[in-house]
């Protein structure tokens, strides 16, 4: 009778964990879809033998763990890439905003200046004419006016990187937040001998999210907890413990700082990556070099043309008459930078058709000749002889910096491109490693379904002979 009683706890284990391993089955099943989960098995142990007779019988089989597949280097590897896919990631839609404002199109900078060097040409050829005149203050305006708006766009993507930046920061301190406390909750969970496979995905899934965003970097410290650190350093959790990103807005500006411990520290760019080092690069590096070519661009055309008209003379036969505003407004710049905010302080000053300067400025009492064009030819021919550092005309100029932002869009699309690459060959790889195939899920439930029926089958044939035997002692 005790063999049979063995057996049928043998039979019993046995049913149930068929059971749980057909629950397990059904939750990896569930999972499929789910981002970062990884596939989940039953680690089977057989219960202690016992001896019986003189023989050691076993006493089933008990589930000691429910394992989930992971794999170390194939994670570490897809938290790599996230930071470059997130890098530039986080620089493509800025470029595109730049790639529109410095365009190739008919309607651009360059298109201006030759408008405007033309209307003198336009000019010479009838130096008395009031139209003429006008025409050549219309097209001042425009071009400076085209200065000013590119110079407003520019600080526009600026404040929309500004603003895109603030909107992460709470999903960044959110999942800063929840890192420390899966943390907790792991060490609490796993302490007592369980395996906590869920919150584990879900770590992994942040960690991976704050390497696209802020190019985090993680280890494991003594307790098993998962240590953040900023690219420079910084700390971002530490056991259960976790920091805050803040945006301070300072004016126009803005600048990130890390709360640690009651201590609040710049996060500069040296800090960053991912997508913030992107942003932040495009809105702290490349933007402020491009406002520099256009403001010495801006610069130089004012000097040039403001030059030239100060030689001559309008109708009026009064010389020394500046065309533009002067480059700097009070206080000057320091003496390195001189075409410090020449673009958005670019603008026409004279006020009435005469005061144009198309004559060459006469001795008095000498007055102008009606048909004195020598000072309108010799601003005509700026916009193709004069040289900015002895290389570019103003339009070359310009085109060196359409292509400036034409190459970096470029090379961004082709890194991102690599780098969305390289990250679906990892995942394809994590997928085949840890993920969830539905064809092998099936193979295993028939396999548990079989082992449930043989099991219940057992029990039925052991609970026959006990009562065939219990039928006996009647």
């Amino acid at each position: 009778m005790g063999g049979l009683l063995t057996s049928l706890n043998a039979g019993k284990t046995a049913l149930s964990v068929n059971q749980k391993s057909i629950e397990i089955i059904g939750n990896n099943i569930s999972n499929v879809n789910t981002e970062g989960y990884s596939r989940q098995s039953a680690e089977l142990s057989p219960y202690p033998s016992m001896n019986f007779g003189g023989f050691f019988v076993g006493q089933g089989v008990v589930v000691s763990d429910v394992s989930r597949d992971h794999d170390v280097f194939v994670t570490n590897m897809l938290q790599e890439k996230s930071i470059e896919y997130g890098l530039q990631n986080g620089q493509t839609r800025a470029l595109s905003e730049l790639e529109r404002l410095f365009n190739i199109s008919d309607e651009n900078i360059s298109t201006e200046i030759n408008k405007f060097f033309d209307s003198w040409q336009e000019l010479s050829a009838n130096p008395s004419g009031l139209v003429e005149r006008d025409i050549v203050i219309q097209r001042g305006e425009l071009l400076a006016e085209k200065f000013n708006l590119t110079v407003n766009d520019l600080n526009k993507i600026k404040d929309n990187i500004n603003d895109s930046l603030i909107s992460k920061v709470d999903d960044v301190n959110s999942q800063i937040s929840e890192i420390a406390e899966l943390n907790e909750r792991i060490f609490t969970i796993e302490i007592q001998g369980q395996t906590a496979n869920s919150a584990r995905d879900r770590r992994d899934t942040l960690a991976k999210g704050l390497a696209t965003t802020l190019g985090v970097q993680t280890y494991n410290d003594s307790k098993g907890m998962l240590a953040v650190q900023l690219p420079g350093g910084l700390p971002l959790v530490q056991g259960t413990m976790a920091m805050e990103v803040e945006a301070v807005i300072n004016g126009s500006e803005m600048d990130l700082v890390l709360h640690t411990g009651g201590v609040t520290r710049n996060i500069g760019l040296n800090n960053l990556g991912g997508e913030f080092e992107g942003l932040v690069n495009i809105r702290d590096q490349f933007i402020p070099s491009l406002k520099d070519d256009l403001d010495r661009l801006a610069y130089e055309i004012t000097e040039a043309v403001n030059t030239a008209h100060y030689a001559g003379a309008g109708l009026d036969s009064v010389d020394q008459r500046n065309f533009f505003s002067a480059p700097n407004p009070i206080p000057p710049p320091p003496a390195s930078d001189p075409w410090l905010d020449a673009a958005r302080n670019m603008s026409v000053i004279l006020t009435d058709s005469s005061q144009v300067a198309a004559a060459f400025a006469p001795t008095p009492p000498a007055t102008v000749a009606p048909g004195d064009n020598r000072n309108a030819l010799i601003l005509s021919s700026l916009g193709e002889t004069f040289l900015i550092d002895g290389n570019d005309t103003f339009g070359a100029y310009y085109g060196k910096m359409t292509a400036k932002v034409g190459i970096e869009s470029n090379q961004n699309q082709l890194a991102l491109g690599g780098a969305e690459d390289a990250m679906v060959q990892l995942q394809n790889m994590r997928d085949g490693l840890a993920g969830v195939s539905l064809d092998e899920e099936m193979i295993n439930l028939i396999q548990y379904q079989r082992g449930f029926e043989s099991s219940a089958k057992f029990l039925s044939t052991v609970d026959e002979m006990m009562a065939s035997i219990i039928g006996l002692r009647r």
